[in-house]
């Protein structure tokens, strides 16, 4: 998930580079979406991993 968060991003930068800003619009708040996501995935394991008692790696 954090390699698409990263492509998404890429392809922001390079449509607003090049003056396409709704195309750029669009990849950056897929990005966004995508980083809260997986933000969120990781809270989430980490509090299933401390009530199973397992320790952090």
């Amino acid at each position: 998930m954090l390699e698409l968060m990263l492509l998404f991003i890429i392809i922001a930068l390079i449509a607003g580079y090049f003056g396409f800003f709704a195309l750029s619009g669009t990849a950056a708040l897929v990005a966004q979406i995508l980083f809260f996501v997986a933000i969120a995935l990781i809270i989430l394991r980490g509090v299933g991993d401390a009530i199973r008692g397992r320790p952090p790696v």
